[in-house]
């Protein structure tokens, strides 16, 4: 942290701009864990410290009744309540649960226009910083530092927090960060005491509200895990593994880009290759470096990652000190698999991809999105036995676990950017994109290729990912085109996907490896296929299963066995969206849905459209999803 960066005050201003979005954060990297030691791996890393708990919290209505000096060590907090940390905010009693599709929440009851789209000079100053439609949640919680993370420096890692958030340490400004779904980090080092006064201050609203206007119940707080991260002598930073295939995806090579900090004269770097069957393969010793790019080739007849056999090989790095002591040990499980378009066709591994698919939600009935990794394996649970060989992260980034355990079930994921600007372009189901953004507006690029960049620079090194999503429904403008360009420059070996360039055909060339519509009719598919076809096709969203519906599957399925171009799709969507309450006349539990909650504008019952309720339940419709995904399984 620079000298000037260490002096900077927060500034409440920053939620009315735009070009605001990280301040004093750390660099996104690759989502590797560090161990102490190889043991560590089978129990927990002694270089990582969990916040996560019963943290101190106090409710704001609005940014100007809030406890401006709460982050101080003399405030005193006797009248805060307790919350847990992760959660949403409204399902811990405070605020209002709100759902809404496309339209953005305060429609009908604040006026309000992106900053730079009705006027370039205009900033919008006071949108959000003096709105009274912008609770706060200030948060505090105290900690010292266990045993392994003394004497290193200390970085802290928010995995999720809606939507924008400062940050104090022992009343110290550490930063600020938007984007709710993609990890946050930041240096503590400078700031720690032994014992440790941590404040964050999160509002429900900034200028990010313009680009999160996602189909969801709009929910605030610190939603996903909080930890601490220890960085010590050669620290490994950042990693990346390149694994490639030949032409005939028989053979392979690979190629693996590493990144250090803190590195100690004469340490050394211990490299080695398990197969899938945990047969180690290559292992060989490098002086470390800063920056370091290993390559092996001669991997023969490789054992591929696909759907029905995820193949993993393992790369273990361990970095060892002049005095033979081990500093840092990482494995990472990568695996050898190809995606590419020959002759307008997806091939995956060498053969035809058909995308047996659905979108998700990350959701659970009493806890939102707050999800747990039993959550999680309980959802994927439900997806392979259904047939289901891919998933589209709608539309955002999930927690990393969820990449890690799709990369062990064969399941391959769209990874879907945090961006969705429905409620700017689109109104009432009209085309009115005179304030849209990010569109060609240069005050927003910076923020949604930062989103852009944290996801890959993030996810970068797991199989199961085969296309980026550039995110849903925005329009398609100049900065969407700069996303694309930027995923296809730092990663060739996957493709890029985007729908929303289907308003503004002018960017149909240019944006999106696939042509990727929602619930076309199969007569317009067949038309594009037979007249138009310049990309393979997919349906990002199709079998829109609200209510009893999901009838006619088979129009869609049958178009696989005419049309090499045409690949599949991905259902929307897996889980309804409701919420889990007791009935205050029966005293029963009950399903919740948009709507019953008083919350207004609402789409009402569209947040339930899941092939399973938000308990797991399956629906009738299953029956059909299994039946004709089982049977085009290939």
């Amino acid at each position: 942290m620079r000298e000037k960066e260490k002096s900077m005050k927060a500034n409440i201003k920053w939620l009315d701009d735009p070009q605001v979005f990280r301040v004093n954060q750390s660099n996104a990297h690759s989502d590797h864990v560090c161990y102490a030691t190889r043991e560590e791996v089978e129990t927990t890393s002694s270089l990582k410290q969990s916040l996560n708990g019963t943290w101190r919290f106090y409710y704001s209505p609005n940014p100007s009744v809030r406890p401006k000096t709460f982050y101080k060590k003399d405030f005193d907090a006797c009248s805060f309540d307790e919350i847990t940390v992760p959660s949403h905010i409204e399902l811990a009693n405070y605020d209002k649960i709100h759902y809404i599709n496309t339209m953005y929440p305060w429609e009908g009851h604040v006026f309000r226009r992106p900053p730079f789209t009705t006027s370039p000079e205009k900033e919008a100053e006071g949108i959000f910083s003096t709105a009274k439609d912008n609770p706060v949640g200030s948060y505090l919680t105290t900690f010292r530092l266990e045993e392994g993370l003394k004497g290193k420096q200390i970085s802290i890692h928010f995995a999720g927090v809606e939507q924008a958030m400062f940050l104090w340490l022992n009343g110290h400004f550490i930063g600020y960060a938007e984007d709710s779904f993609t990890p946050s980090e930041f240096d503590l080092t400078p700031y720690l005491e032994e014992e440790n006064i941590l404040a964050v201050e999160v509002y429900k609203r900034s200028t990010a509200a313009f680009l999160e206007d996602q189909d969801f119940f709009r929910f605030f707080g610190i939603f996903r895990d909080v930890f601490l991260v220890a960085r010590g002598q050669n620290h490994l930073e950042d990693l990346w593994i390149k694994p490639r295939l030949d032409d005939k995806c028989q053979n392979g090579k690979l190629e693996v880009d590493l990144s250090f900090e803190q590195v100690a004269q004469n340490s050394q770097l211990n490299v080695a290759i398990l197969d899938p069957e945990g047969k180690e393969i290559y292992q060989q010793q490098y002086p470390l470096k800063e920056q370091m790019t290993i390559r092996i080739d001669g991997f023969e007849n490789v054992a591929l990652w696909g759907h029905f056999q995820p193949n993993l090989y393992k790369l273990e790095l361990e970095t060892i000190d002049e005095e033979k002591r081990v500093t840092e040990y990482i494995d990472y499980s990568f695996g050898f698999r190809k995606i590419e378009i020959k002759d307008k066709i997806i091939y995956f591994n060498g053969k035809r991809m058909i995308i047996n698919g659905v979108n998700r939600h990350e959701w659970h009935p009493k806890k939102g999105r707050a999800i747990t990794i039993e959550d999680m394996e309980k959802d994927l649970a439900i997806i392979k036995n259904a047939k289901i060989n891919g998933v589209r992260t709608s539309h955002y980034p999930n927690q990393i676990t969820w990449y890690y355990l799709c990369d062990q079930a064969g399941i391959h994921v769209m990874a879907e950017t945090n961006l969705e600007s429905h409620g700017s372009w689109q109104k009432m189901g009209a085309f009115e994109p005179s304030y849209n953004v990010p569109g060609a507006v240069p005050q927003w690029q910076a923020a949604v290729l930062d989103r852009a960049k944290t996801n890959f620079e993030t996810l970068k090194n797991h199989p199961s990912i085969l296309f980026w999503s550039l995110g849903n429904e925005s329009y398609a403008e100049e900065n969407i085109r700069q996303m694309n360009d930027y995923f296809k420059k730092v990663d060739p070996d996957r493709l890029v996907h985007y729908e929303g360039n289907f308003p503004n055909p002018a960017f149909e060339d240019s944006i999106s490896d696939v042509k990727s519509c929602m619930y076309a009719p199969p007569e317009e598919i067949v038309d594009y296929l037979e007249n138009k076809a310049e990309k393979p096709f997919i349906l990002c969203e199709y079998m829109h299963d609200m209510g009893n519906s999901l009838g006619g599957m088979d129009s869609y399925m049958t178009l696989l066995d005419r049309y090499e171009m045409y690949q599949g799709g991905y259902i929307w969507d897996f889980k309804d969206q409701a919420i889990q309450v007791t009935d205050p006349i029966t005293g029963r539990e009950v399903m919740r849905y948009g709507g019953d909650f008083d919350d207004k504008p609402s789409d009402y019952e569209f947040s339930g459209n899941g092939i399973v309720f938000a308990d797991r339940q399956e629906k009738p419709a299953m029956q059909e999803v299994r039946y004709y995904y089982e049977k085009y399984s290939k």
